[in-house]
């Protein structure tokens, strides 16, 4: 009994958290999920002890297993059945399906009928619901109008006026957060005070935060703050199921431990922003959506893998790319093979193209101790300076307002000038404290970046030129025997041509057309035929020049086909080869997504916060 009551919902628990995590569902598919098994557990729950209680859940743990098994074996697309064994596989997935709903409804049936459950939860549920919305609707209502009030600019206009940067601006944000958990519950927290101080935060180059650890540290906060006296939500959850034994002070001094385990946590959490940034960015990577290789947002941490793997391989690239300037192309046409050939000194130059780009990143990083207290302090001295000017600029537009002789008019006149010169002159006493060699020093520092930028965008095209000649006469012979299977098409062309049937040898043309044209490298048969079909519709009556057009379109096929089959035999296995040697580094960025073992590499880099505000 303790297993059927424990394992079930521990089960969907794991479930529904788990088809999120894993990228299966959304969050409302999850949600779909767990309603769906809950209701089944009602089902036998509410039957419990009578005859046939589990059936609607064995029903629907065979369909669901059912459901699993053949989606591995079949691909249960209705939009794609070509084969019997595909509309086999469809026909038995419909059947779990329904299998699935019988018991769904069977459990609903008993939901409703016994007790009036299913009545109680959904009342219960619309109640929750709506709650929740209220404070929601309301919390947006506050938020709005705080905004409206310029509300979000003071607070931003305090928080950027900090002295000490990003961490003092995040700890004060931390410290209210703290202080309103005594009060509020967490979703009056969630819509009303993240959504002014969250973009503040965000924005900050300096720490350059990801949203996920930003969220993960908020939620720390508020958990904290629900342990704490005198208002903690958990010590009064804790009160209303303690004894009466047990006195109020008891349960304050007792929460002191977890406080202090919250706090370690929330330190070492703020610390390490690693431990929450790392599960995130490894699922995206290794997901089915994770995005290409050549997404602008990972280079820099790819370029640092990579830099690895050229220093451990270095010497098996380099003898791959010498073994394939061996492959023999003179059966490959020119248009493959003079790209090809040219890749190879592109890619023995790479080697020296990332030295490059650590010498920049070195040099850089050697400047940086001297440069980047100067800058932080001009740009503190300039944002202060904006201040100032936003204060000239409002006083100036009022002052231009202003209207009339009379004494009141000419004070607010007075009072305008005055703060406008006392704001002219704090403007000019900030200007002084600006270094004199600033403009040189931000000048030699800009040099090293963009050389750091050169050096990254030459090493980038120097890959990709490198590896693209590669993949394009790998992806051509790869369909050779998908180009091998279109002779069948080619050669009904031939006899409709020289049948005269033009309406039917229309047809063919745009059917094979279109089947040549899903094949790589087949441009000059496509041109072929489009020749013929133009000639169809602008001189259908000149038979002999449309037969000589469709077999200069077999021609084309012919010869193509012939070339690619040697290429296939004399170069095919060391092409494969060498592309096995380079598509990690050198042809890294232009794979479809990141290998795995790369892409664990890439998480761990990217799940470090980094300055970038040194390039602003």
């Amino acid at each position: 009994r303790a297993l059927i009551s424990l394992v079930p919902p521990l089960t969907l628990i794991f479930i529904v958290l788990g088809s999120i995590i894993g990228g299966v569902a959304t969050v409302n598919q999850a949600g779909a999920i767990g309603a769906a098994g809950a209701l089944i557990m009602a089902g036998y729950r509410l039957k419990d002890g009578e005859a046939r209680a589990y059936w609607p859940a064995l029903i629907a743990i065979g369909a669901v297993i059912s459901i699993f098994v053949l989606s591995s074996i079949f691909d249960l697309n209705i939009k794609n059945i070509q084969t019997p064994a595909d509309l086999l596989g469809i026909s038995l997935g419909i059947v779990a399906l329904l299998a699935l709903i019988v018991a769904l409804v069977w459990s609903g049936m008993r939901a409703y009928r016994i007790e009036n459950t299913l009545k109680g939860v959904m009342i219960e549920t619309a109640k929750t619901t709506s709650l929740v919305f209220i404070i929601l609707l309301g919390a947006a209502m506050l938020t709005s109008a705080f905004r409206a009030f310029g509300g979000e600019e003071l607070v931003k206009e305090f928080l950027t006026s900090l002295p000490g940067g990003f961490w003092v601006q995040f700890l004060i944000v931390m410290m209210v957060i703290f202080f309103l958990g005594f009060f509020l519950d967490f979703i009056e927290i969630a819509v009303v005070v993240v959504p002014i101080v969250a973009p503040i935060l965000l924005a900050d180059p300096q720490a350059n935060i990801t949203a996920v650890w930003l969220g993960v540290m908020i939620g720390l906060n508020i958990q904290t703050s629900f342990l704490t006296p005198p208002f903690g939500f958990a010590l009064f959850y804790l009160r209303g199921v303690a004894p009466s034994s047990v006195a109020t002070t008891s349960i304050y001094k007792g929460v002191v431990p977890f406080i202090s385990l919250q706090l370690l946590a929330l330190a070492i959490v703020g610390y390490l922003p690693s431990m929450v940034n790392y599960l995130p960015t490894r699922l995206s990577l290794l997901g089915e959506q994770a995005p290409p290789p050549i997404n602008p947002r990972l280079q820099t941490c790819l370029e640092e893998t990579v830099f690895v793997r050229f220093q451990t391989n270095g010497d098996q690239i380099r003898a791959a790319i010498e073994k394939a300037r061996g492959l023999d192309m003179s059966v490959v046409p020119e248009r493959l093979a003079k790209p090809f050939t040219e890749s190879f000194d592109k890619a023995g130059n790479t080697f020296q193209l990332l030295e490059n780009i650590k010498t920049a990143e070195l040099t850089m990083k050697d400047a940086t101790p001297a440069y980047a207290p100067v800058h932080d302090r001009v740009r503190e001295i300039e944002r202060d300076i904006r201040r100032h000017e936003e204060i000239i600029k409002s006083d100036e537009t009022e002052l231009r307002r202003v209207r009339g002789d009379d004494e009141d008019a000419a004070e607010r006149r007075t009072r305008l000038e005055a703060s406008i010169a006392t704001e002219k002159a704090a403007i000019e006493v900030l200007r002084t404290r600006i270094p004199g060699d600033w403009k040189d020093t931000q000048a030699a520092f800009a040099k090293l970046l963009g050389a750091d930028k050169s050096a990254r965008l030459s090493y980038r095209r120097n890959v990709d030129d490198s590896y693209k000649p590669v993949s394009e006469l790998r992806a051509v012979l790869n369909s050779t025997d998908e180009l091998a299977a279109l002779q069948g098409q080619m050669d009904n062309l031939v006899q409709l041509a020289a049948a005269g049937d033009n309406a039917a040898t229309e047809e063919a043309v745009r059917s094979a057309a279109s089947a040549f044209g899903a094949v790589a490298g087949t441009g000059d048969i496509t041109q072929a035929l489009r020749n013929v079909a133009t000639q169809i519709r602008r001189n259908p009556t000149d038979q002999p020049e449309l037969r000589k057009l469709v077999d200069n379109a077999r021609q084309a096929y012919v010869d193509e086909l012939a070339w690619r089959q040697q290429a296939v035999a004399s170069i095919g296995e060391g092409l494969n080869a060498y592309d096995d040697a380079i598509k990690d580094t050198i042809g890294v960025r232009q794979q479809r997504r990141l290998p795995d073992d790369i892409a664990l590499d890439v998480a761990a880099c990217m799940s470090h916060h980094r300055n970038v505000s040194l390039s602003f």
